[in-house]
């Protein structure tokens, strides 16, 4: 009987081009193997290859060859929501398919909505609004926004309002309770996610972001794959920012992180308690560190990292627990500009004393979350499970 479902979820490692990544302009891209092609002998992820790993693509993947008889069950899953987003994937992952996109702002966001804005939230202006790069903003308008006060707005290709303020000069509850006025006003707009995004630093060459991020989503329409395990008597445990992806749907604990070494010990600490439910994991570093900064060997270096954390997490799982490792979309940092890319996903099952057999590429990202019930013994919703258990 499965007392414990583990959800790993590794930010933006992407598994191969999806059917429609052409209307993306992202035919080719492939996070996993081209990530594996630049890095200098390849991957080492031993425990991920042993899971089967190296057979979840066609291509192969360097340093992590297919293996004879995986531990785990093994496949792709395609996304059926339209996007290629944080937000949508994970809703995607718990039976929700987004089918009209969320809006995008690749102009800025309109100059009478940011008026409205600035009074609504409390604020006597704003910095730049416009897309640009969290890391470029802080060192371009940092020292402005000390100066003046006013809070520094950017978007992205995704459907964001993010917030970028110092957390000495500005306050961090400040840009939090900013934050959460907005998330109030934009609802109505339909825009995914507003982002805290909390920085340091006495000038544009010590500028940095810090691990307070915060995001703060729509709320999901209800029931969902957490709702329905919620319901069924069990807690979810949100690790990482997967509280805030759902606006607290369906959870019942919630532990943030600073990073995915954090999230990962946190999960170790928590598996060792015994405790029944649902474990859903984000590690948004290889997203946010690595990927949007087209770093492959930071990437390649985090995924061994998390290889070596992973094999601890598998020393603490027996015949009660179910293991899924997969990923919310793609950010191959060998492809062009800093976007996500539309991809197919991995998706590793592992159940102690089952064997592995493979999975193929399944339609949905939902496959995930219907998994999970079908293992603690609620109903599914939306989705095909894997048998387990």
């Amino acid at each position: 009987m499965v007392r414990r479902v583990v959800v790993i979820v590794l930010d933006s490692l992407g598994a191969g081009h999806a059917p429609d990544a052409a209307a993306y302009g992202d035919e080719g891209a492939n996070t996993l193997v081209n990530m594996s092609r630049v890095v200098p002998g390849g991957l080492r992820v031993p425990h991920l290859q042993a899971l089967g790993l190296g057979g979840v693509t066609a291509e192969e993947i360097v340093g992590c060859p297919r293996v004879e008889r995986p531990l785990g069950s093994y496949g792709r899953l395609i996304e059926r929501s339209a996007g290629k987003d944080t937000m949508t994937g994970h809703w995607e992952m718990v039976g929700i398919v987004t089918r009209e996109p969320f809006p995008t702002f690749p102009g800025g966001f309109p100059q009478e909505m940011m008026e409205e804005w600035a009074t609504f939230v409390g604020v006597e202006g704003w910095l730049h609004n416009g897309v640009a790069s969290g890391t470029e903003i802080i060192a371009r308008l940092g020292e402005a926004h000390v100066r003046t006060g006013l809070p520094i707005v950017y978007t992205s290709a995704d459907s964001v309002f993010q917030i970028a303020a110092h957390e000495k000069y500005f306050g961090l509850e400040r840009l939090y309770a900013i934050c959460e006025r907005t998330r109030e006003f934009l609802n109505p707009h339909r825009v995914a996610r507003v982002i805290a995004r909390p920085f340091v630093g006495e000038d544009r060459t010590t500028f940095r972001r810090t691990g307070n991020r915060r995001d703060y989503s729509l709320s999901p329409p209800e029931p969902h794959a957490l709702t329905q395990i919620r319901d069924g008597g069990y807690g979810v445990t949100g690790i990482g920012k997967i509280y805030d992806i759902f606006a607290g749907s369906g959870i019942t604990r919630a532990l943030r992180t600073h990073s995915n070494r954090e999230g990962m010990e946190i999960l170790g600490e928590e598996l060792r308690t015994g405790r029944p439910g649902m474990y859903f994991v984000n590690l948004v570093d290889f997203d946010m560190l690595y990927g949007h900064r087209r770093d492959a060997l930071g990437y390649a270096r985090a995924l061994s990292e998390f290889d070596e954390q992973l094999g601890e997490v598998l020393g603490v799982l027996d015949e009660g627990d179910v293991l899924i490792i997969t990923a919310d979309h793609g950010l191959d940092p060998t492809w062009h500009g800093t976007d996500h890319t539309r991809e197919t996903v991995p998706f590793l099952v592992y159940h102690p004393g089952s064997e592995g057999i493979e999975l193929g590429v399944r339609e949905g990202f939902c496959d995930v979350g219907a998994t999970a019930c079908y293992a603690l013994g609620v109903q599914v919703i939306n989705g095909r499970p894997v048998i387990v258990g």
